[in-house]
Order: C-alpha cells, then sequence, then structure tokens
C-alpha cells in the first residue's frame, strides 16, 4: 500500500475501535460500570494495535502535527457516522459549522508555512 495511505488507512480502522470503546456502552446503560470500563479497555487495545503503527508509519511520510491533525478530523468523521448510526443522534447545522471550523485548521496545518 502507498506510504501515504497507509497511516489513513490505520487511522480510520483505529478510529472506529476507540469510537466504540469511548461511546459504545452509552447503548448498555443497564450493564455495571465495571463490566463497561473493561470490555472498554479490551476494545481500546484493538484500538492501539491499529493507531500505533499507523503513527509509526506515518511519521516517514508526515510530520506528528499532521498525523494528529488527521487523527482528529478522522475522529470526527468516525464519529459523526457513530452518532448518527449506532447511537440514533442527529447532527445539526452547529455541529456542520463546528466541523467546518476544524476542517479549516486542518487545511492549515498542512498548507505549510505562511509567508
Amino acid at each position: 500500500m502507498n506510504p501515504s495511505v497507509t497511516p489513513i488507512v490505520l487511522l480510520a480502522v483505529s478510529n472506529v475501535f476507540m469510537t466504540f470503546a469511548w461511546y459504545g456502552h452509552l447503548k448498555f446503560t443497564d450493564k455495571p460500570l465495571w463490566i463497561v470500563i473493561l470490555a472498554s479497555w479490551f476494545i481500546a487495545l484493538a484500538e492501539y494495535c491499529f493507531a500505533v503503527p499507523a503513527n509509526r508509519l506515518g511519521h516517514q511520510v508526515y510530520s506528528a502535527a499532521e498525523l494528529k491533525t488527521m487523527q482528529e478530523v478522522i475522529t470526527l468523521i468516525v464519529f459523526a457516522g457513530f452518532s448518527v448510526l449506532y447511537l440514533k443522534e442527529p447532527l445539526t447545522l452547529n455541529h456542520a459549522v463546528g466541523f467546518l471550523l476544524i476542517a479549516t485548521g486542518a487545511f492549515f496545518i498542512f498548507k505549510g508555512p505562511l509567508s
């Protein structure tokens, strides 16, 4: 796989796991907290198995700031889908404006130094 694309794919997979680890338990409010914490830890372990290689491989092509920015943008995209599809929570215009502002910040991270 292309060295520029591999970290993006790995970060996307890692974010799916992490989103479920952090928010998946919200549908299981009848379960004891210690059980959902333990389950979240196991899911997070899988997330790390993708995130660590994503950053290790990605740092050969991208700066740490670019990798972190990618991770944040991917997190928002994954979370938006998760929120709508899994939690059945609607996204509003406020969410769209907030995401647009974050995307604007990401643009400047990747643009390079301003003259």
